[in-house]
């Protein structure tokens, strides 16, 4: 069997040495180093041939990619790279990888033309300045012949392995068997509408009830579908840690039921949550685990990738597990996890891993034409991750204090390009000084200052790489990411300046301490080219409703499937009653707390147990608490409170059991609205004080317009379906099992109205 590898896979893999090092950063956009190598190219001859697809064999390897550009009549194969900053201070490391590149290159074609001898160039092209930097060194055929087989003789075991595990896997996923028997009710149908999608190679839409297993009914059947697929890589993409750890949780048992399934699965973890040394730089002058970073990764990955035991084939790669191999062998835990995301077969992580501008599962996939399989949870979560993804914002705080850093005193290029962009952003306020602008376009002499800065500051990194200061990396990082969003700008996004802490804070207007946002709107433009990209991907969730509004936000394409899951659940099992006496509206919160108090103590006394009552903001929950604990002392009740850590939301949680008694004060969009497990008599019921729409304020109100413009039904997307949504997340805490019972309290008159009813789930039978 013949395995196919990449150009940049194979060099990556067999001439990578030295220290992981990052400083010769940042690299280029992607659009900026795709203009960068038309600009090359368009510098060439007439004959000059750009991309130029290249394949050659080895053995049982077959080496394929693309030349960036040939030139017939100067011989000259070109490999360009992009880059900003100083060449001279590229790392050794770098430019030996590019030239393996290059040679590799230069055989195949010398090869394919029957050629004696070429030029190798290494074309660097400063995407700032547009200039050119050539090495060329003149090859004969032979040679890089030679180069070539090396090249392929130090990936070929590692290759035979990858078939043999590769045709293991898909012998086992074929012969699969569902792990619990028998499909609950429900789930099959999910389970069939997955693999079809899978088979037919489409987007699929998946609105399925809470409580019927979504996890393992996309998991199981795309599975199944992926040897005949020939699908190399699914990528399960969640949007919190409850959602990574039931994926894991749920491979887990297919693992238990199959002990001879060779599945490769991977956990990918933040950044933050995996480094060792959060004080030091990523490079061998300051960290030890970036130190020889590459020359000890092989015998690691070998290591990570061995099998855990004679009965379990194939290792979890948890992020213990990674941590684990990664420090026996004295390499970085979330590099190396980085690394193996190229020879997992499922990989777990967030969703910024694959739809984010950097997203490493995304260039992995483009880079390698891997076939891949998305599974994105609780998707509707996704419009405002993406948003969040997409936005960029410049806090004038975080320049106050990069401003205010040991480096900014002590380096005076770098205080006076700090300096620029502090009087740009003043005189940008003097002439917006209203509470909030919105701009037709990014204004240029910010932007100007911003990438001046930038400059300035990728260059004393790199001089300075052993003086780490976080404030400055912080608002580095921050202005690099507007600049991108910069470059991106269209109607799908907007310009806004709030003077936020003048209204805060009831103080006068101060040029300069606005927050600057590039706010995007509809992310579908970003998103819509990574679901193209994935041969299946399969959207799901218990909210996805109406399918128009996240098909129009989330960017999926026209023949994508819908399917709505019937629910397994009973009318009876869940009491849905309407308080229409109560409105919940911003002017009426006050007169709301005695009705919602009582009915709340009313419901507690008729069926003690435990409930969860939701609340619009921290600001109502406190209040209504405050009001409930003095009028009903007796019933006992704890409270959400901000910025919970994470053992505080497990002692919350862990106050829910079979026999405790009480009410939990909770914010609607919060930690314990989705994504918590409370099945039995853990929670019988809850009350939902809001319909969870999003505030009235300028900036809801722009983006109603924009939405208004580009889908119509600009009020119903900006605030109804957001709202609606939280709710019915929130409802579908109470009834997670076939035998759970429970009541839920909509405390406003409001969801009486048949827009906001035609939203709530078809098998409730609301009174």
């Amino acid at each position: 069997m013949t395995y196919t590898v990449a150009v940049r896979e194979l060099c990556e893999f067999t001439a990578k040495q030295g220290d992981l090092d990052l400083r010769f950063t940042p690299a280029p956009t992607a659009l900026e180093g795709m203009a960068g190598h038309a600009v090359a190219a368009s510098r060439r001859g007439a004959d000059y041939r750009a991309e130029v697809a290249l394949s050659g064999s080895y053995q049982s390897l077959r080496v394929r990619g693309r030349a960036d550009g040939y030139d017939p009549a100067q011989q000259r194969i070109d490999e360009v790279k992009t880059f900003k900053g100083r060449l001279d201070r590229q790392p050794a490391s770098h430019r030996h990888l590019h030239w393996a590149q290059a040679k590799v290159y230069g055989w195949l074609l010398c090869e394919q033309e029957q050629l004696a001898h070429i030029d190798v160039a290494l074309v660097y092209l400063d995407v700032g300045t547009q200039q050119e930097t050539v090495f060329t060194e003149r090859c004969n055929a032979d040679d890089l012949r030679q180069h070539f087989e090396a090249q392929c003789q130090r990936f070929i075991a590692w290759a035979e392995q990858q078939v043999a595990h590769r045709a293991a896997r898909d012998a086992a996923l074929t012969t699969l068997a569902f792990p619990f028997g028998d499909f609950r009710t429900g789930q099959r149908p999910l389970a069939e509408a997955v693999y079809k999608a899978a088979v037919a190679g489409r987007c699929l839409l998946a609105q399925a009830p809470t409580g019927i297993g979504k996890t393992m009914g996309t998991l199981f059947p795309l599975l199944k579908a992926a040897p005949a697929q020939r699908i190399d890589k699914v990528f399960f993409l969640a949007a919190k840690t409850s959602g990574r750890q039931t994926a894991l949780d749920a491979l887990a048992r297919l693992s238990h039921s199959a002990p001879a399934l060779p599945l490769r699965v991977l956990e990918l973890v933040a950044r933050d949550k995996a480094c060792e040394h959060p004080d030091k730089a990523c490079h061998g002058e300051s960290c030890p685990l970036a130190r020889g970073f590459y020359d000890r990764l092989p015998a690691a990955r070998a290591a990570a990738v061995a099998p855990a035991s004679a009965g379990n084939p194939a290792p979890v790669l948890q992020q213990a597990r990674v941590r684990d191999v990664a420090l026996q062998h004295d390499v970085c835990p979330y590099y190396l996890s980085q690394e193996l995301a190229r020879w997992a077969d499922l990989v777990v992580g967030d969703y910024n891993y694959y739809f984010d501008l950097g997203g490493l599962l995304h260039g992995l996939a483009q880079a390698n034409q891997w076939r891949t399989a998305l599974l994105v949870d609780e998707a509707h979560n996704l419009v405002e991750r993406g948003r969040k993804m997409f936005t960029a914002e410049l806090h004038p705080a975080s320049l106050a204090q990069a401003r205010s850093s040991p480096t900014a005193a002590e380096h005076a290029p770098v205080k006076k390009a700090l300096d620029k962009v502090r009087r740009a952003w003043v005189a940008l306020d003097k002439a917006h000084p209203a509470p909030y602008t919105v701009l037709e376009t990014f204004p240029d002499k910010l932007l100007a200052a911003l990438q001046q800065c930038t400059t300035t500051l990728t260059e004393h990194f790199t001089d300075h790489p052993t003086e780490p200061d976080s404030a400055l990396q912080t608002f580095y990082f921050d202005a690099l990411h507007l600049q991108r969003m910069a470059d991106l700008l269209d109607a799908h996004s907007m310009v806004d300046i709030t003077q936020a802490s003048a209204a805060r804070h009831q103080r006068a207007f101060k040029p300069g301490d606005s927050v600057v946002c590039i706010r995007n709107v509809v992310p579908a433009p970003f998103l819509q080219p990574r679901l193209a990209a994935a041969h299946t991907s399969t959207l799901f969730s218990a909210t996805l409703q109406p399918a128009r509004y996240y098909a129009d936000l989330l960017g999926l394409p026209d023949d994508h499937v819908w399917v709505d899951v019937e629910s397994p659940f009973a009318a009876h099992q869940l009491q849905v009653q309407v308080a229409r006496h109560i409105s919940t509206r911003y002017p009426h919160r006050a007169a709301s707390l005695a009705p919602i108090a009582a009915l709340m103590a009313q419901q507690f006394r008729e069926r003690p147990g435990n409930y969860l009552a939701f609340f619009s903001s921290y600001d109502y929950l406190q209040q209504a608490a405050a009001l409930f604990a003095q009028q009903h002392p007796d019933v006992p009740h704890w409270c959400q409170s901000r910025r919970m850590l994470e053992g505080e939301q497990r002692d919350f949680l862990a106050r829910f059991t079979d026999s405790s008694r009480g009410i939990a004060f909770a914010v609607l969009g919060g930690a314990f609205a989705e994504g918590i497990d409370l099945p039995g008599k853990r929670l019988i019921g809850a009350f939902l004080a809001t319909l969870g729409l999003p505030q009235v304020n300028p900036v809801n109100e722009q983006i109603r317009e924009r939405v208004q413009t580009l889908f119509g039904a600009g009020y119903d997307y900006t605030y109804i379906y957001p709202g609606l949504q939280k709710v019915v997340q929130a409802a579908g805490r109470v009834i997670r099992t076939p035998s759970d019972e429970g009541v839920v309290h909509l405390m406003d008159d409001r969801f009486a109205q048949a827009q906001v009813r035609a939203l709530l789930p078809a098998w409730w039978r609301v009174d």
